[in-house]
C-alpha cells in the first residue's frame, strides 16, 4: 500500500485536504471520487518518488502535454475534464502537478490563462496570448492547436541546428584531444634534446618546450581548463551575454544571412499563428517582436509596428524599413489585398525557414573542411618540429 496526499472538492464546493493509503493512484482516485466529490490533486507522499523523478521537465514532454490537451478539446471534451485527465496521466511529475494546479484554478472559477500563468510551466509568451485570444473568441481549441504548431516549429528549428552541429563538434573536440595527447605523451619523449644544449631550429624548440611545459604543469592546466569551462558556462547562462554573442555573430559574413532569415521565419510564423487565432494586428506585431532575437532586426520591426500604428499598411512599413526581401513584400501585399494575410505569412515563414536551413547547411559544410585543415595543420606542425629536432641533432653529431 502507498500513502497519497490529496485535495478534493465536495458537493458544497469546499476544498478538503488529507491523506489515505491505496494500492495505486487509480484506486485512490476511485475511492476519493465517490459521493460526487472531485479530486483536484493527488500525489505520492513517499520521499523516494521525488528522487526517482528528479530530472528536469523537457520541452518535448511539455509540448506533448499541451498537444494532448488541444486534442481533447478538439474532440469535444470539456476544459475541466480535459485538464483533470491530463493531471492523472503518466507524465513527468512536474507536468502532472502543473495540470493539477491548473485544474484547481479552473474549479475555483479562474480562466485557463490565469491557470497557465500560475502553473509554473515555462511556456513561450505567445502561448498565453493565443490562449487569451481563444478564450475571448470562443476558439480555445483552435488557438491551443496554433500554439502547439508554433512550439513544434520552434523545437524543429532548434533540433535541426543541434543535429547539424553534432558532427563538426565531434570533429573539433576529437582533434583538440589528439593535439593534447601528442603534446602530453609524444613530444616529452624528445625533451632530452633540449637538455643536451643542442642548437635547435626555432620551430623544433617551440614544440619541445611546449610539450615539456604541458607535462610539468598538467595538473594546473587541467584545473585551469575546468575553471575556464565553468566560467564560460556561467557567462552563457546570462541573458545579456547570450544576446551580445548573438548580435556579434549576426554581423559575420557567413552567419548574418542565415541568422537573419531564421529570425524572420520565426517572426512570420508567430504572426501567422496570432492572426489565425484572430488576435488584433497591433497586438500580434507586439507579440511577434518578442520572438525576434537579433537586436538589429528587433529595432527594424519595432519601427514597422510604429508605422502600422500610424496608419501605414504592413507591407509598406516592412518595405520602408527594409525588413524583408522583395518576395516577402509581395506575399504580405497579396495577403492584405485578398484578406488572406495569415496564410501568406505562413507561406513567408516556410520560405524563410527553407532559405535559412539551406544557408545553415552551406555554413556547416565549410566548418568541416576548415576544422580538418586546422587540426591537420597543428598536428603537422608538431610532427615537423619533432622531425627538425631529430635531424638537426643528427647533423650536429655527424
Amino acid at each position: 500500500m502507498q500513502e497519497y496526499q490529496y485535495e478534493l472538492v465536495d458537493r458544497q464546493g469546499q476544498l478538503i485536504k488529507g491523506s489515505l493509503e491505496a494500492d495505486s493512484t487509480i484506486d485512490a482516485i476511485r475511492r476519493l471520487s465517490s459521493d460526487g466529490r472531485t479530486v483536484v490533486d493527488i500525489s505520492e507522499s513517499s520521499p523516494s518518488a521525488s528522487k526517482l523523478f528528479s530530472r528536469k521537465l523537457s520541452n518535448q514532454e511539455l509540448l506533448i502535454g499541451i498537444h494532448e490537451l488541444a486534442t481533447l478539446l478538439e474532440s469535444g471534451v470539456s476544459l475541466g475534464d480535459a485538464v483533470q485527465a491530463q493531471s492523472r496521466g503518466s507524465y513527468h511529475p512536474e507536468l502532472s502537478r502543473a495540470f493539477a494546479a491548473i485544474s484547481k484554478t479552473l474549479m475555483r472559477g479562474g480562466s485557463l490563462l490565469e491557470a497557465l500563468r500560475g502553473s509554473g510551466l515555462k511556456l513561450p509568451d505567445y502561448v498565453f496570448n493565443l490562449v487569451e485570444a481563444g478564450e475571448m473568441s470562443g476558439r480555445l481549441a483552435q488557438s491551443l492547436r496554433q500554439a502547439v504548431e508554433q512550439m513544434e516549429y520552434d523545437q524543429r528549428v532548434a533540433g535541426d541546428i543541434r543535429n547539424a552541429l553534432i558532427y563538426p563538434s565531434i570533429l573539433i573536440f576529437s582533434g583538440i584531444a589528439a593535439i593534447l595527447l601528442v603534446f602530453v605523451f609524444v613530444v616529452p619523449q624528445f625533451s632530452n634534446l633540449l637538455e643536451e644544449g643542442n642548437d635547435l631550429p626555432w620551430l623544433a624548440e617551440l614544440v619541445l618546450r611546449t610539450g615539456v611545459f604541458f607535462n610539468d604543469n598538467s595538473g594546473w592546466l587541467f584545473i585551469g581548463l575546468i575553471a575556464l569551462i565553468v566560467a564560460i558556462a556561467d557567462l552563457l547562462r546570462r541573458q545579456q551575454v547570450r544576446q551580445n554573442l548573438l548580435n556579434s555573430m549576426a554581423t559575420l559574413p557567413l552567419l548574418s544571412a542565415w541568422l537573419s532569415e531564421a529570425d524572420t521565419a520565426r517572426w512570420a510564423s508567430i504572426m501567422a499563428a496570432m492572426l489565425t487565432s484572430r488576435v488584433e494586428l497591433m497586438e500580434a506585431l507586439d507579440l511577434a517582436l518578442r520572438g525576434v532575437r537579433i537586436s538589429r532586426r528587433a529595432t527594424k520591426l519595432a519601427r514597422v509596428g510604429n508605422e502600422v500604428r500610424s496608419g501605414v499598411a504592413l507591407s509598406a512599413a516592412l518595405e520602408k524599413e527594409d525588413a524583408l526581401t522583395a518576395t516577402g513584400y509581395n506575399l504580405v501585399r497579396v495577403g492584405e489585398q485578398s484578406g488572406q494575410l495569415p496564410k501568406m505569412l505562413r507561406s513567408l515563414a516556410v520560405l524563410y525557414e527553407e532559405n535559412s536551413t539551406r544557408r545553415m547547411k552551406k555554413f556547416l559544410t565549410l566548418i568541416e573542411p576548415l576544422a580538418i585543415l586546422l587540426i591537420g595543420g597543428f598536428l603537422g606542425t608538431i610532427m615537423v618540429g619533432i622531425m627538425l629536432a631529430i635531424t638537426s641533432v643528427n647533423e650536429i653529431s655527424l
